[in-house]
């Protein structure tokens, strides 16, 4: 969250300097320049002033600025970047370059935010607004010290500052200090108490502690609030705040295991969303958990007695919160849960000797280390698509969630999936529906509560191609394609935070089932799962490393990392 931008209205004193047309003095003005303006009428206004012709320099880089101002309300970070370009050439000013390195953060190109911020400053004079907005730029990076660091000095030039107490305790969060973040959230709250946003960062902290009633109770109070108090900030759309708050309670109601109440919430977001084009990842993640919440809220099917059938096992403990019951302090062990697959017995295409060995092998190394493993092989489309759903939905009551997938794998139009063993490979519009999509998986997993790993031994090619591979130990199906690097949960959305993604080799690659028992990157992972104190990201490196050498530099894993902090699989 960022405050308001500073220096709106002295930028804009000089424009009606000039005489203009009666029209654009009494109508297009205001309307231009007036910070309440909806967006299409700010942006309206402001493009027939441009298109008079009549004012130049600093002026012109007045009109700019505000146009740019309002396709900020639009989210079209593209167009204000281009409009606040011309004003800085015309006129640099340090509102200008915040109003651009805004636009660059939200695009998430973070160095080009900081050196925007950086330039502002430098105009001087400092500024607690610009240290706020550089320190979100390197909480954004992941760099949180740095982060804090400019936080501090924002709280220094503004010790009311609300947002910064409030964005120094997510830093802190981040970095594992949930009391600090906490004491943080508590005194943004005090110092403004109408805010929803330090609500619903609460909420988050609640359910990372595993205090899920205190999380309900903070996602409602900031639903009314936001209901109340829509954001006057023109640096945050209008409906993040409201489709934030509706999330987060709902996951709380689902890690709670109130069903019904998620699933309320869920369609509150999807409400919301359903026009917001800058919502994609929202949008996606909300319907992928409310048919996971629907499922569950479902009754069961009854079923006549059998004389074969065995007696029910006991009732599982219930997780942490989820009775009705003030939720307890969570237990210090990690819940840590794992979904792992490995499909090779296909029906028709080449099979594949060694993924369900590889399951075999990282399910024990993750049973080893304390992992709760949900595990299948040679899964048809209906057992994989309900072993997934299974994991997805119990997730929410995890800490950190491990998928693991060894077989085939293509991409279609830019979206990877995952082939079931009875899948025939066809071309058709409806092929794809046959697989599992893995940005349904991604979407399903987006929670920055959660540590979410996914880890994925499969091949990178094209299913729509004419003939299956017949020779070679790849896991392609034919010609070389390869998978996307799934950089986003939906078109036009960034990957979730906390969330590491791990390919058995590069996209466009092969992945080598291996002349053993385990391709070469199960192998090497299945290893190194459980050395003990090894942060994931180093773990990973060690099994490129090896997985480079055993194939002679033929296949090198990749990855990807949205994650907060360091995350250690196995204890230290």
């Amino acid at each position: 969250m960022r405050r308001p931008l500073v220096a709106l209205v002295l930028l804009a004193n000089a424009l009606w300097s000039v005489p203009c047309s009666a029209q654009s003095r009494s109508q297009l003005g205001p309307l231009c320049t007036t910070e309440t303006t909806p967006a299409d009428q700010m942006v309206d206004a402001c493009s027939k002033i441009i298109a008079l012709k009549v004012f130049k320099g600093e002026q012109l880089a007045t009109v700019y600025f505000w146009r740019a101002v309002g396709w900020n309300k639009k989210g079209d970070y593209a167009k204000v970047i281009a409009d606040t370009t011309e004003a800085i050439r015309l006129q640099p000013g340090q509102a200008v370059y915040n109003l651009r390195g805004s636009a660059y953060y939200d695009k998430g190109d973070y160095d080009i935010a900081i050196a925007d911020f950086d330039d502002a400053l430098k105009i001087g004079p400092p500024n607690g607004t610009l240290f706020h907005n550089r320190g979100n730029a390197w909480r954004g990076k992941g760099d949180y010290a740095r982060a804090i660091a400019d936080y501090d000095m924002s709280i220094k030039a503004d010790p009311k500052s609300a947002f910064s107490f409030q964005n120094r305790g997510i830093a802190k969060e981040a970095l594992g200090d949930l009391d600090g973040a906490l004491t943080d959230i508590n005194q943004a709250i005090r110092l403004d108490p109408t805010l929803p946003q330090p609500l619903i960062n609460r909420t988050a902290i609640w359910r990372a502690r595993g205090d899920l009633d205190r999380a309900i109770a903070d996602g409602s109070e900031a639903i009314r609030l936001a209901k109340d108090k829509p954001p006057v900030n023109v640096m945050t759309p209008p409906n993040s705040v409201m489709i934030s708050a509706y999330t987060h309670r709902a996951l709380a109601y689902e890690a709670k295991g109130d069903y019904l109440h998620a699933a309320d919430d869920y369609k509150a977001t999807l409400a919301i969303v359903a026009s917001d084009a800058g919502s994609k990842a929202n949008q996606a993640t909300a319907k992928v958990r409310l048919s996971l919440v629907s499922d569950a809220a479902a009754p069961a099917p009854r079923e006549a007695p059998s004389p074969t059938t065995q007696p029910a096992a006991a009732p599982a403990p219930q997780q942490t919160g989820a009775s009705p019951a003030p939720s307890p302090a969570p237990a210090l062990r990690v819940n840590r849960m794992a979904l792992v697959i490995g499909n090779g017995a296909y029906a028709h295409v080449k099979a594949l000797p060694n993924p369900p060995n590889d399951a075999r092998a990282v399910a024990k190394s993750l049973r080893d280390i304390g992992f709760t493993v949900s595990e299948g092989v040679d899964l048809d489309r209906t057992a994989m698509q309900t072993m997934t759903r299974e994991f997805l939905r119990d997730a929410a009551r995890a800490q950190v969630a491990l998928v693991y997938y060894a077989g085939h794998g293509v991409q279609v139009d830019g979206r990877n999936y995952l082939i079931p063993v009875d899948v025939e490979l066809k071309p058709g519009a409806n092929m794809t529906e046959a697989m599992i999509d893995m940005d349904t998986i991604m979407a399903g997993l987006d929670d920055q509560v959660r540590t979410n790993i996914l880890i994925f031994d499969a091949c990178r090619n094209n299913p729509m191609a004419q003939h299956v591979a017949a020779a070679g130990t790849n896991r392609g199906i034919e010609g070389a394609s390869g998978l996307a690097a799934p950089t986003s949960l939906a078109s036009g959305a960034t990957l979730g935070a906390g969330t590491l993604i791990a390919f058995a080799t590069a996209p466009g690659q092969v992945a080598l089932d291996g002349e053993g028992a385990n391709s070469p990157f199960s192998a090497a992972l299945s290893r190194h799962l459980g050395t003990p104190g090894l942060e994931v990201q180093q773990m990973l490196t060690r099994v490129r490393a090896e997985v480079v050498s055993a194939t002679r530099n033929k296949q090198v894993p990749w990855s990807n990392s949205s994650l907060l902090g360091e995350v250690y699989l196995a204890e230290k």
